[in-house]
């Protein structure tokens, strides 16, 4: 009864709850679903420790080959056991995932890294704006340009102009992404023009105005990159979307009032492209969070990517969990607040709203 008097007097917060409602649910299911999948890799943690000290003990110099000789005993089966008992490994994995949740719910305690031992808050913390700062910068480069050379290349459609730009942008869009970002450090390389890193090697404190020119110099390859892949779909969308909404009886209406080409083309036709952006920006902004992860392996970039790219490789899965589950929550909400940004934008658009 409750629910549905807010559906009628509140439909928009109405859909906003049931959405949120909903990704919890997707969240708890991926979380699951990770904890599944990283228990059918080979091996564990403890064995990634193990391997570890074995070959630090392996260099240490001349006593190395009696370390080595003596790692049977080091490591018995009793005492790794032992150290998997400690760290919860020993339960079956839907019991580790349970006392995880819990954990996270009632603590508020994402855990600790099982091979730093550190806060899995402060690694995250530590690397997410990062991952936000230079995915935000792409999203906003992207959309800018894409509505200029959508809506300008609308107008010329048909010229040989544009039939080079829908070629580049075809080409740019289907072009590997991971091959484009090695082409473009191999060019660093060589040329010595940009760096093959894509951070600073000093902090922000030690000189912020020097950080700031040092960052857009280290970025402006790897975002180039990311330019390149995400301009070419979404231009080819707004274009199509302009030379579509040309052609609509509502446009020669306007035209026969006399209302002059410019307005036609800017105040009219290009308000109704703005809808399939928002719709389209969500998945946008999802496969930028997801291209950022290669991104951020290739140029070194210490973002939230690397840093669950590095927490899989040893297994360690307090990590790799609260680092999957807060970008996909960060899409989820990405494409939660595009579909409130609909409403707004188009007046047609009433969600939970009585027909």
């Amino acid at each position: 009864m409750l629910l549905k008097k807010l559906k009628q007097k509140s439909p928009l917060i109405y859909f906003i709850c049931s959405r949120i409602v909903t990704m919890v649910f997707l969240l708890f299911f991926l979380g699951f679903a990770l904890f599944g999948l990283m228990e059918l890799a080979p091996g564990d943690i403890v064995d990634q420790m193990m391997t570890q000290q074995i070959m630090a003990s392996a260099e240490g110099g001349p006593k190395a080959g009696s370390l080595a000789q003596g790692q049977e005993n080091i490591f018995d089966d009793a005492q790794l056991a032992k150290t998997r008992e400690e760290l919860g490994l020993d339960k079956p994995f839907y019991v580790q995932y349970f006392r995880w949740l819990k954990r996270v719910i009632v603590d508020h305690d994402l855990g600790v890294s099982l091979i730093s031992r550190a806060p899995v808050s402060f690694l995250l913390g530590s690397r997410l704006m990062n991952t936000l700062i230079l995915n935000l910068i792409s999203l906003v480069f992207i959309t800018l340009f894409s509505f200029i050379l959508g809506v300008y290349f609308s107008s010329k459609a048909g010229t040989r102009l544009d039939v080079g730009a829908t070629f580049f942008a075809l080409f740019f869009h289907a072009f590997p992404g991971i091959l484009l970002l090695i082409l473009l450090q191999l060019f660093a390389s060589i040329t010595g023009l940009f760096p093959v890193t894509a951070y600073p090697d000093f902090p922000y404190s030690e000189a912020p105005l020097k950080f700031t020119f040092s960052y857009m110099h280290h970025i402006f390859l790897p975002l180039f990159c990311s330019f390149l892949g995400g301009v070419g779909g979404t231009m080819r969308t707004i274009r199509a979307t302009m030379l579509d909404q040309m052609g609509m009886p509502y446009i020669f209406a306007l035209r026969a009032r006399g209302i002059s080409e410019k307005r036609v083309f800017l105040n009219h036709a290009f308000r109704n492209t703005i809808n399939p952006y928002i719709t389209g920006s969500a998945n946008l902004l999802a496969s930028l969070f997801g291209g950022s992860l290669i991104l951020e392996i290739i140029f070194a970039y210490p973002g939230v990517g690397r840093l669950t790219y590095e927490a899989v490789l040893q297994q360690d899965i307090n990590l790799v969990l609260a680092n999957s589950m807060f970008l996909s929550a960060l899409v989820l909400a990405g494409m939660l607040i595009s579909d409130i940004l609909l409403a707004f934008v188009d007046p047609r658009i009433r969600y939970g709203a009585e027909k």
